[in-house]
């Protein structure tokens, strides 16, 4: 736990010569802090809080290195208030009580104090509920940090005086642009000549994968691994940063063609059923720094088009493999895209969903005034009954087959056929009782 008053002549503790360049380039206002424009851009909602200094308890929600800590920091000095930095995985209700003891003394002397809680989500129900009354009472303004769903993680008394803000990754713009500063702050690499390829500067963006902390990390580990020149100027390499890296830069463009190349190669193979090939790819775009939550979204969008009902067990496990990217992140969730993409690529074929929606879509929008038919029309109103909405409805459940002689499309499309199913794998039982259905509808049974 660090207590730090801004009311210090030596506030800032986060600019230390000899700290990691992470530290040492951490912003000390809005005009250097990188990203969150949908929160701090002119007219955001954080940043007329900001300006009209009337900050209440939030929760800063996001993945790591986005700014979280340094938000609120910037937000402390801003507000002229004393900050004190916990960590909910060292801090326990004892430390809790002697700052809130603290901050009841400071507001007796009209300083506000601004409590800053680091992963807000590892503290337990008996942790969260300290801070309750003394942020009802205004002796504190809380803001806790987490990289999980607030709504699941924090205690719903806390939550419901705090305010949400959700905080993105940031964009490999966003990085290249503060690893181009970093090179030329004084803080940094400012005092030195570093030459570096703009191209390395977006491969460790994109490797960095909108961490800001990784990003700068990655670059200090490069500058000081870097060729020193006789005039004491440094050269990083391509070979230098694949060592730092300690794997070849495969790296690309995520909005590039060769983003789109990789993850229609990915698709196209597990739609010829090579696992093989399909886990080739795979690795070559999780190890280029893809992010695997866009990999797994494809794979969710596979199971519908390329397998659908032949297999209906491929879209629960494509929804379980995004859900494992989304908890265990790189490096752990490899093992789970590879299973969803080897089960995906062995799984029977059938794209008559994607068959039926497109056929139904071309007809929707040609037909965009083809009337309900009146039977399956609702009638809450006397007026309705009046005009016969619903006449003739059968309530399914009532009769013995479990269906009604009754046509639900429109008139002019009431032979319409959207579904073909195939006979591959479970699809071939669907099949059959769509047969059975559309037969008894007709009479014929």
């Amino acid at each position: 736990m660090d207590q730090l008053s801004l009311f210090d002549t030596h506030t800032d503790h986060f600019l230390s010569p000899t700290g990691p360049l992470a530290d040492r380039l951490r912003p000390t206002s809005l005009e250097e802090y990188v990203g969150q424009q949908h929160l701090l851009g002119p007219g955001k909602i954080l940043r007329q809080l900001l300006e009209r200094d009337q900050i209440p308890s939030m929760i800063f929600w996001g993945p790591p290195g986005v700014g979280k800590t340094t938000l609120a920091s910037i937000i402390a000095g801003r507000t002229r208030s004393s900050f004190v930095n916990f960590s909910a995985v060292t801090s326990g209700i004892k430390e809790i009580k002697e700052i809130m003891n603290k901050a009841q003394e400071n507001r007796a002397y009209g300083i506000r104090t601004l409590v800053f809680v680091d992963e807000i989500h590892r503290f337990n129900k008996a942790q969260q509920d300290a801070f309750l009354p003394y942020v009802e009472r205004g002796s504190i303004t809380l803001i806790g940090a987490t990289t999980e769903n607030p709504s699941f993680e924090i205690n719903a008394a806390l939550l419901s005086r705090c305010k949400v803000f959700v905080l993105k990754e940031l964009t490999d713009e966003d990085l290249t642009g503060l690893l181009t500063r970093a090179l030329t702050d004084k803080r940094s690499f400012g005092s030195s000549t570093v030459h570096i390829e703009p191209s390395l500067l977006s491969a460790i963006a994109a490797f960095a994968n909108g961490d800001a902390r990784m990003a700068l990390n990655t670059l200090e580990m490069a500058v000081l691994n870097g060729e020193i020149a006789p005039d004491g100027s440094v050269t990083v390499t391509k070979e230098t940063l694949e060592q730092c890296l300690g794997k070849k830069t495969l790296l690309y463009d995520k909005k590039g063609e060769e983003h789109y190349n990789l993850i229609s190669a990915l698709h196209k193979s597990m739609r010829n059923s090579d696992p093989d090939a399909a886990v080739y790819w795979l690795a070559r775009m999780l190890e280029a720094g893809e992010d695997p939550l866009f990999i797994a979204r494809r794979l969710i969008r596979f199971a519908s088009e390329d397998v659908g009902l032949a297999d209906p067990q491929a879209l629960p496990l494509a929804v379980s493999a995004y859900q494992a990217c989304h908890f265990n992140g790189m490096p752990e969730c490899n093992l789970n895209l590879t299973q969803a993409v080897v089960y995906l690529s062995l799984a029977p074929r059938s794209n008559a969903l994607y068959r039926a929606y497109e056929t139904a879509k071309a007809d929707a929008l040609t037909g965009l005034n083809q009337p309900v038919p009146p039977v399956i029309r609702n009638a809450p109103t006397q007026l309705m009954e009046e005009l016969h909405y619903g006449d003739g409805y059968i309530y399914a459940h009532d009769t013995r087959e479990k269906m009604a002689r009754m046509t639900c499309l429109p008139e002019d499309l009431k032979d319409r056929r959207y579904y073909l199913p195939t006979e591959e794998g479970a699809e071939g039982i669907q099949k059959e009782r769509l047969e059975q259905s559309r037969a008894f509808r007709l009479g014929e049974s």
